[in-house]
């Protein structure tokens, strides 16, 4: 019994350091979508797994996983310039956090986690007609996310001081 024990303890950690060092070398990051971007007012719909938020859910009524992924948007007052510019520096700040592009009221940053370098696909959009910046976060591995892009929109959003 003690050996079969210290054989499945051994499995396991070989199991975990060789999925650390997966991680440490890229293979888990996935791919960048190619479709990103905020195209006639919308950003890419919210991924087909609970694993993405979006406050954009709501124009997707027959989408699976909508409710799951529905997020309300970064709400500011004021100049929707310096707010957007402010939301980007909360991004920047972020740690493990790369920009990837940046444009007047558009931005598109990777996340990643510290240890297996998971990637996350983040992305702002400044919509200065409803005063609010629309914001996408997506895993691009695995079926569920855990939770993880919602914490970091609502890490935002508290950095922001906005409801």
């Amino acid at each position: 019994m003690i050996t079969v024990l210290k054989f499945l303890v051994v499995l396991v950690a070989g199991l975990l350091v060789m999925l650390l060092v997966a991680g440490q070398m890229g293979l888990l990051t996935g791919q960048p979508p190619s479709n990103l971007g905020f195209k006639n007012g919308r950003l890419k719909p919210p991924a087909y797994n609970p694993n993405s938020v979006s406050s954009q859910a709501a124009l997707y009524p027959d989408h699976p996983f909508r409710a799951y992924a529905d997020i309300a948007p970064l709400a500011y007052t004021g100049d929707g310039a310096a707010a957007f510019a402010r939301a980007v520096a909360v991004v920047k700040a972020l740690p493990q956090t790369t920009v990837v592009e940046q444009t007047p009221g558009y931005l598109y940053a990777q996340c990643s986690t510290r240890w297996l370098r998971f990637t996350d696909d983040l992305e702002l959009a400044l919509d200065e007609s409803a005063h609010v910046i629309h914001v996408r976060s997506s895993s691009r591995l695995g079926r569920k996310d855990f939770g993880v892009n919602r914490a970091r929109v609502e890490a935002i959003r508290a950095a922001l001081g906005t409801p």
